[in-house]
């Protein structure tokens, strides 16, 4: 198993802390830095300068917004990314959600299975750097009727194949990220879950594509906190949990409401978002179960973070990307630097 570090989203205050985690990061031996994007900053900006600063670790989008831009802009911004970086780049995918994809982008959130397909296969077809045409049920290129023509990518990537990973949480997201990605990028796993509410999906989709799970990338974010008092330290992320379980999406649409429901929080997800949505977010915070916290997060001292990373390498985790937690910079590096320490403790550097 290796380790990731995800500096979320830039902004806030915190640009000179995220460089400072990221080529931290860097020293320490991690493999990959991701940045996030929601409606504030973009991802490949931010990517392109902690590159430009860092010397080996990979960095990544976790994710580029697919209603964003189209899948040739993205085929273009991944290779001049993994251009510039000397093949040190991984794109991450994803559909956002129904707030943003109309909010903020105007754009319609249906059929996104469909939509992550068709994406993809533009994506990749692109990035071969044959001339492109497509006949989708979304896109069609060349518009037909008009001045349009088949055009080919002019810039080199480094590699052939760039990784490509898919931010995944429904069953049917998973089976299809396991049939078209390189990798999932999950959120809020639970090691004693994880088969049941993202392999087994994942492992069909491989089925279904004739491979198998060698070489792809189970991914998911977990945070971890450094510290002796467990409860405390989990307490810090029951505003988080309950913003994604009782917040995000509407309340038939949210896909971290239903992924807590099918980890056995039905009755404890449908009161976190009951009291989130009728503008109680304190009540939301406090109804968040401890258990659902400590077995998605890493929490206290070296020792405890270690078990716990064992147990998301025996549960089939490729790359655990971390998410270190504090209110300073001094405390962010502690956590990362725990983050190493855990896994040689825990046998897995």
């Amino acid at each position: 198993m290796r380790l990731g570090i995800n500096l979320g989203y830039w902004g806030a205050g915190m640009d000179a802390d995220n460089l400072a985690v990221a080529q931290e990061a860097d020293r320490l031996g991690y493999d990959v830095c991701w940045a996030a994007e929601a409606y504030g900053s973009d991802a490949p900006t931010v990517l392109a300068w902690v590159a430009a600063q860092t010397e080996r670790i990979d960095v990544g989008s976790a994710i580029l917004q697919i209603p964003a831009r189209q899948p040739a802009m993205t085929a273009m911004t991944a290779a001049t990314l993994d251009s510039l970086t000397k093949g040190r780049f991984r794109l991450g995918l994803g559909v956002s959600g129904p707030q943003v994809s109309e909010g903020w982008y105007g754009v319609k959130f249906d059929k996104p299975l469909a939509r992550t397909r068709e994406y993809v296969e533009i994506v990749r077809k692109a990035m071969t750097r044959e001339r492109l045409s497509y006949d989708g049920e979304h896109w069609t290129l060349p518009l037909p009727g008009g001045p349009g023509k088949p055009l080919k990518l002019t810039v080199h990537p480094e590699r052939e194949h760039i990784p490509l990973y898919i931010a995944a949480i429904g069953p049917k997201n998973l089976e299809q990220t396991g049939e078209i990605a390189d990798g999932a990028l999950l959120i809020f796993p639970a090691a004693e879950h994880l088969e049941a509410t993202a392999l087994t999906h994942i492992r069909a989709g491989r089925e279904k594509a004739g491979l198998t799970m060698e070489g792809f990338d189970v991914c998911p974010t977990v945070p971890l906190a450094l510290g002796e008092d467990v409860n405390a330290l989990a307490d810090m992320f029951r505003p988080y949990t309950a913003l994604y379980v009782g917040g995000m999406g509407s309340r038939k649409q949210n896909f971290y409401n239903q992924l807590a429901q099918r980890m056995g929080y039905e009755k404890e997800a449908a009161e976190i978002q009951d009291k989130y949505l009728a503008g109680d977010k304190n009540g939301a915070a406090e109804a968040v179960p401890h258990s659902l916290i400590d077995s998605t997060t890493l929490l206290g001292p070296v020792a405890r973070i270690a078990d716990g990373m064992r147990a998301y390498a025996e549960a089939g985790v490729t790359t655990l990307t971390l998410a270190p937690a504090g209110f300073t910079l001094d405390e962010r590096i502690a956590a990362l630097r725990a983050g190493t320490e855990a896994m040689e403790l825990a046998g897995l550097a």
